[in-house]
């Protein structure tokens, strides 16, 4: 038990006996005054030392009121001290005071000692059991408190309400279903069904467990439920990704007139910004006003994250201008507001004005870079960031290999690696992923196969994709579907993993391959969604089965604007552009608004069937009518079509009336068609061109 063998031996050298059969009151009384006096002035430690070197004994409740302070301060020292006393005078101590030591041992996390000291104990009553419990779960061992719980449950002991509590807690820790559900019947058995703390903490282990239905009805059962109840269902909703419900409870609690908490308030604004819930979020937002919450930090921060996530940064910024003072999460949630909706110039702007900034503020500056692919912004970003902080964490390591994959910088990927190893990070799955999916963007393909293979003992369903593509990227798709016969032994794929494959079969004309997935998605019960059904119609497409691709194409009940490109570039590489015009009307009736891609698929059908006029007007229309920036591809495809047939005049004017300068490829097939037709004076015109373009 702590120290009291040293005390026992000290009182016995120091010529005192252990227990006293006339205790010295006068002097118990002048000492216990001491004590008081030392506790008020909060000298905890000088208090415990006159008890400690006193050869008297004192009142048991000066022991509890010692045990109690110096469990709240985590004071060991002194809860041995006062234990060591107690054990010297009182050889058999009264066990509700045993107790509160095992309690203050659990608070200052010394359970060796709580628990030395629970095996010696003569007698136990069942609030012994519960401080062992306690002890236990308080700090982070759930399986030792539920095997003690065990032991107190065969034991024949009646547990307590608090008891229970500790258990559910545990039970939520280590995510024990079933133990939980008998817990709960025990709770009913004992006749606490009705307490409100226990109903909230099983809606709290059913929904840590995933048992959203369950954590309902336990909710419902609540007579009046409390804002404790509240926040713990509205949270674990949220955590299932179901933030509609999640406010809808938070507007009811509000409609019975329960005062949220903080943290019910903070928790309905994440749901609302989860979802897209942008009227459900002013409507928080006036609720938060009305109770004067908007002041508090978590709240304001939740507020500012609403509207960033609902895409009002008007109101995000008018909400941050109006906080005073703004503190580090605010000012960092705005820059990642601005980040990451591509305004990196405003992020970048209010960055630089922070009056502090950690690494969560890097990260999110450096991750907007990165989604724009401003990889020379990011660059010159990670720059600053080493000379300014040395706290890079997991998440910068991740971005800065996604910077040097957008730059093809391999070095760069090099040195993060050497950087990873030195400082014990290669253990972390997303850093090790973003290595791998650097090497392999980087054309490295032998590094991102050695590193998948050291990877070998954590490595996941991402590692495996991001392998799959690295090669199917780099057109070495016979590879890549050796190397997804290979996972299959070791993880299930994903419907990523199939549309990568897809890609793949379509890059070699694989088609028995192509067939094979298909079949192997629709044996094995797979979603086949849109982004599937678009690589089926794609690969079919590429492999000359045309009609499969109608096929899976009429089979998808809604058809987006992508999955119609794929079927029109399709009847265009298979020599069926006439079809492609129809298409294009038909696309149009069903309400779906054609891109840039679904423009250039029909350009390239005009110039397979001639139709120099329907290009023309189609390209004017691009802009004039759907408002889309021509490309690059639209330019070359309108000239190639002037051009092959002969349309000098207009190809005159297209090319000198474009708004840049015809690229070189663009002036020689200009030039080739010139000679080819006899027209000397443009071809001229594109010779010297040419010239200045190479001077």
């Amino acid at each position: 038990m702590g120290i009291n063998a040293a005390s026992v031996l000290n009182h016995l050298i120091n010529g005192e006996p252990t227990t006293s059969k006339a205790p010295r009151s006068q002097e118990a009384k002048a000492l216990t005054t001491t004590i008081l006096n030392h506790l008020r002035l909060g000298r905890l430690g000088k208090a415990v030392s006159v008890l400690f070197s006193a050869p008297v004994p004192f009142p048991f409740d000066l022991y509890a009121h010692l045990f109690r302070i110096s469990a709240s301060k985590k004071a060991i020292v002194e809860v041995r001290k006062v234990e060591s006393h107690l054990v010297s005078f009182a050889p058999t101590p009264p066990v509700f005071l045993l107790n509160r030591a095992i309690e203050a041992y659990g608070k200052c996390g010394c359970l060796a000692d709580a628990r030395e000291l629970f095996d010696e104990m003569p007698q136990r009553d069942g609030g012994s059991w519960n401080a062992m419990i306690t002890a236990y779960s308080q700090n982070g061992y759930s399986g030792k408190a539920l095997g003690v719980f065990s032991d107190m449950h065969k034991s024949g002991i009646f547990a307590a309400e608090v008891t229970f509590a500790s258990v559910l807690a545990s039970c939520a820790s280590t995510l024990a279903f079933w133990l939980s559900r008998q817990v709960h019947a025990l709770i009913l058995k004992y006749g606490f069904g009705g307490n409100v703390i226990l109903g909230s903490s099983l809606v709290d282990v059913y929904g840590k467990c995933w048992r959203m239905g369950d954590a309902r009805r336990m909710f419902d059962e609540i007579e009046s439920p409390n804002a404790v109840s509240w926040n713990v269902i509205v949270r674990r909703y949220l955590e299932m990704g179901n933030g509609k419900e999640a406010v809808f409870l938070f507007f009811k609690m509000i409609s019975l007139n329960a005062r949220p908490l903080t943290f019910t308030v903070s928790n309905a604004l994440v749901a609302c910004s989860s979802f897209g819930g942008f009227r459900e979020g002013i409507q928080s937002h006036g609720f938060t006003i009305k109770i004067n919450y908007e002041e508090d930090e978590v709240v304001s921060s939740s507020l500012i994250d609403v509207y960033v996530k609902c895409g009002d940064l008007v109101s995000a910024r008018t909400m941050f201008d109006l906080l005073s003072p703004q503190n580090l999460i605010h000012w960092t949630s705005m820059v990642s507001g601005y980040a990451m909706s591509g305004k990196t110039r405003q992020a970048r702007e209010l960055f630089d004005k922070m009056p502090e900034r950690n690494i969560v503020s890097w990260n999110a500056m450096l991750a907007g870079y990165a989604r724009s692919s401003q990889w020379d912004e990011a660059m010159e970003l990670i720059v600053l960031m080493c000379k300014d902080t040395r706290d890079i964490d997991h998440v910068t390591l991740s971005l800065i290999l996604n910077v040097s994959a957008g730059l093809s910088d391999v070095e760069l990927g090099k040195q993060v690696h050497g950087y990873i190893y030195r400082h014990r990070f290669y253990s972390d799955l997303s850093v090790a992923n973003a290595l791998l999916d650097m090497y392999g963007k980087c054309g490295n393909l032998r590094r991102a196969r050695a590193w998948f293979y050291e990877m070998s003992h954590f490595r996941d369903m991402v590692s495996w994709n991001a392998l799959l593509s690295s090669y199917a990227r780099h057109r070495m798709s016979e590879e890549a579907l050796v190397i997804f016969w290979e996972m299959l032994g070791e993880a299930t794929p994903s419907k990523f993993t199939f549309a990568t494959l897809l890609a793949g079969c379509a890059n070699i004309f694989a088609l028995e391959h192509g067939k094979q997935i298909h079949g192997f998605m629709i044996r094995n019960g797979y979603d086949l969604d849109i982004v599937i059904k678009g690589a089926l119609v794609d690969m079919y497409s590429k492999c000359r089965c045309l009609d499969y691709s109608l096929n899976v194409f009429i089979e998808t009940p809604v058809k987006d604007v992508v999955l119609w490109n794929s079927l029109m570039l399709g009847c265009y590489y298979n020599k069926r552009s006439e079809i492609l015009f129809q298409l294009f009307e038909v696309m149009k009736e069903d309400g779906v608004k054609p891109d840039g891609t679904t423009f250039q698929a029909v350009l390239l059908a005009c110039i397979s069937q001639g139709c120099v006029k329907l290009g023309r007007l189609l390209f004017n229309s691009l802009s004039d009518d759907y408002f889309i920036i021509p490309r690059l591809e639209h330019y070359e495809s309108m000239i190639k079509l002037y051009g092959l047939y002969g349309f000098f005049d207009e190809l005159e004017d297209f090319v000198k009336k474009m708004p840049f300068q015809p690229t070189p490829p663009m002036l020689t097939r200009v030039f080739d068609f010139s000679k080819e037709h006899g027209n000397t004076r443009l071809g001229e015109w594109a010779a010297r061109q040419l010239n200045l373009l190479k001077d």
